[in-house]
């Protein structure tokens, strides 16, 4: 990883606030809050451009919020947030969000049943929702085609999105985020609603895509740790809003730390170059003693 004594300074032109131009997130003292309760924060965090990072935690832990943010889709109520580079809330968020590819929840909602998947994966390279009277080339419909068939949902191309099982959705918005070549892609959690037969082969593509160097950096959210693809490098670990953990993935995906989260004794496995979690059984049985 690069030395961060050694970035480039980024000015950004409304305020005298310096980035880097080799990190993609850069958090000081970001916070988000909402109704007077603070959801996210006081967060520090910053992500390189070869990085890939897990954000982990339980239910109402802040991961979605921390990575709306991110993604230009929140603006913090507090702190100093860059994204890209540019300064959130003091730049075009369109412009923004065109470098960013989402798969998240959300974006799931805001589709109609009756959009077609290929049309649907095509127009993210022109940061519209679905075709409507766009022209595009045969080099479009051949790149639709090629991540399809790399996320395993060639066979649904002329299917609509309302025949879609909730797996094959994820797989359809995950290809969706990778249309438009971003520099950054964050996933919230993109195996969620799938059967185990489908999670491992998303999980080993995510793999496969976090092993390549020309890759985009990667934030992933999940609830569970089975779910981390191998080629992770980072991770981190959040519970009501604040930072459990962060940094190396071998050195915050551990038991202490999933414990503290989660509020009970878990057992974190590495076997090979996957994590997996467990409730601790002996812990459980002196604590009744």
């Amino acid at each position: 990883m690069p030395n961060s004594s050694a970035h480039t300074p980024v000015t950004s032109l409304s305020e005298d606030v310096e980035t880097h131009d080799d990190l993609l997130i850069d958090f000081r003292g970001v916070e988000l809050r909402r109704g007077g309760n603070t959801l996210v924060g006081p967060v520090d965090w910053q992500v390189e451009l070869d990085e890939r990072w897990v954000v982990i935690g339980p239910n109402g832990a802040g991961k979605t919020s921390l990575v709306r943010m991110a993604a230009a889709e929140e603006f913090p109520s507090r702190g100093t947030a860059f994204s890209m580079g540019e300064r959130i809330g003091k730049t075009d968020m369109r412009d923004l969000r065109a470098a960013i590819g989402m798969s998240s929840a959300a974006v799931q909602h805001r589709i109609p049943d009756n959009e077609v998947v290929e049309d649907l994966v095509i127009s993210a390279g022109y940061a519209v929702l679905g075709r409507w009277r766009e022209q595009y080339d045969s080099m479009d419909f051949a790149r639709v085609e090629e991540i399809l068939d790399q996320v395993g949902a060639h066979h649904l191309a002329k299917r609509t999105w309302g025949t879609l099982s909730e797996g094959e959705r994820k797989r359809v918005i995950l290809a969706r985020s990778l249309m438009s070549d971003p520099e950054l892609l964050i996933l919230d959690e993109p195996t969620a609603g799938m059967d185990l037969g489908g999670r491992e082969d998303l999980v080993g593509y995510l793999g496969d895509l976090a092993l390549d160097p020309d890759a985009p950096a990667i934030v992933m959210i999940t609830h569970h740790v089975e779910e981390i693809p191998y080629g992770f490098t980072h991770a981190m670990i959040l519970d009501e809003g604040n930072i459990v953990a962060k940094g190396l993935i071998n050195s915050v995906m551990t038991s202490d730390n999933l414990s503290k989260a989660f509020h009970q004794p878990i057992q974190v496995d590495r076997i090979g170059d996957r994590y997996f979690a467990r409730r601790n059984r002996s812990a459980r049985t002196s604590h009744r003693k």
